[in-house]
């Protein structure tokens, strides 16, 4: 096996861009746009928080009123390779190395050729976000104001992440707090200074109270997704500050991931509580609500019978929170999820090229 296979061809090249959230897509978005003659394209360019400029992309041909296929370009950091990231490698068992190859830009090159192989008489619309990994920004932009989206009555979008090609009819939707404490830098032998961490630990405490209801009450828990417990996952910045100097500045960043079943207002409650008790500012971003489509819904029994695989759900998010406003989502790729986020993230190479006739069946209402 050879990177000269026209998925793995793509695959390889969609890696080796630097297409990480906090830059630019705009090249990882040139190169897919070289793929789409022959379709009507549409850009979607907007500036993120930091003023980055993004593109989206929505491309369709053929009739109306079909099926979509939507996957993200951006990735996540880069944290802990010793390889290069950017550097396509396939190895001799098969595997094809990189940021992204399975999270997932392997699985839009996938997408990408089997809609370039649909025949004339069967509708193929991609849906190609960006800040998937962040805000769910691109998703959004697209749901919101691509005409040529709300023009094609489509009927379902697969989200093709990776799910081992088992159909997900619903995961989690996250809200992501930031609490910022500040305090007063000065060299800390002299006692002048002020540490902002102090301020932030009861805050810190309180949450870990949160986490532990959130691991115990089964109130709070839902019994369908696996595990039934939601994410309450903590990140903490001193923001570049020695050891020798006062913290000027606190943060904790929190994301709190909840599916359909549980409420999140206890939650939203307690973390605003804490935080005006604490006296630190508190930010909030919220995806859309957790999408999950009951397991008789007509799509998740199409999606069904194309893989003859049972449904589940999954504890983490997608696209599909924004998307599901355009039509229903079911997310189904090839891949391991467990690869993602890693400094050793591969996918197997198989298993991209096996996708491209099941998402050639999915295009055409097989």
């Amino acid at each position: 096996m050879t990177l000269h296979d026209p998925v793995l061809r793509l695959a390889a090249d969609l890696i080796a861009i630097d297409s990480r959230s906090s830059l630019s897509n705009l090249p990882v978005a040139d190169r897919i746009e070289q793929e789409l003659s022959g379709f009507e394209v549409e850009r979607l360019d907007y500036a993120d928080a930091n003023g980055v400029a993004k593109r989206v992309l929505v491309a369709h041909k053929g009739p109306r009123g079909g099926y979509a296929l939507s996957g993200h370009m951006d990735t996540v950091p880069a944290t802990g390779w010793e390889s290069d990231p950017w550097a396509p490698r396939l190895d001799a068992d098969g595997l094809l190395h990189g940021l992204g190859s399975v999270d997932m830009k392997g699985q839009v090159a996938a997408a990408i050729i089997a809609a370039q192989r649909a025949p004339a008489d069967v509708g193929a619309t991609l849906l190609i976000t960006t800040d998937e990994e962040t805000t769910k920004a691109g998703a959004r932009r697209i749901a919101r104001d691509s005409a040529l989206a709300r023009s094609l009555d489509l009927q379902g979008i697969f989200v093709v992440e990776p799910t081992g090609l088992v159909p997900v009819r619903g995961h989690r939707s996250h809200i992501a707090f930031t609490a910022t404490a500040h305090g007063v830098q000065a060299h800390s032998s002299t006692g002048k200074g002020v540490n902002a961490n102090w301020k932030l630990l009861p805050f810190l405490v309180a949450m870990r109270a949160v986490h532990d209801e959130l691991r115990t009450n089964p109130a709070l828990q839902d019994a369908d997704y696996d595990p039934p417990f939601s994410d309450f996952n903590l990140i903490l910045d001193n923001h570049g500050t020695a050891m020798n100097v006062t913290v000027a500045k606190a943060t904790a960043q929190i994301k709190f991931r909840y599916s359909a079943k549980v409420d999140p207002k206890p939650i939203l409650q307690a973390v605003r509580q804490a935080a005006r008790e604490a006296g630190v500012e508190l930010a909030e971003q919220m995806e859309g609500f957790p999408p999950e489509l009951p397991a008789d819904h007509p799509f998740v029994a199409r999606a069904t019978r194309l893989t003859n695989r049972a449904p589940r759900t999954a504890p983490y998010g997608t696209d599909a929170s924004e998307l599901q406003a355009l039509a229903p989502c079911v997310v189904l790729g090839p891949g391991d999820i467990a690869l993602a986020h890693t400094p050793r993230e591969y996918v197997r190479a198989q298993d991209l090229l096996d996708a491209v006739p099941v998402f050639a069946r999915a295009l055409a209402g097989a």
